[in-house]
């Protein structure tokens, strides 16, 4: 399990995904994206789970997010 800070990203590659990019720079796919995350640009901190799978897209790591908080700036 891993705690990230970063922002929301939705990306239009073959019929459109939810992604987030770390502060560090790191790409994570988003697997079943909470409903409420799914805002382009959002500033986050997630809890999230790497998962063993391949995706149609192949950007980043794919995840799952356990717990989420979105930050205000």
């Amino acid at each position: 399990m891993q705690k990230v800070k970063g922002v929301v990203h939705h990306l239009e590659e073959e019929g459109g995904f939810w992604g987030i990019v770390a502060d560090d720079g790191t790409q994570y796919e988003i697997i079943d994206m909470p409903e409420q995350l799914k805002h382009d640009k959002a500033k986050v901190k997630v809890e999230l789970i790497e998962l063993d799978v391949f995706t149609l897209y192949m950007w980043g790591t794919p995840c799952k997010i356990i717990s989420f908080h979105t930050l205000h700036v």
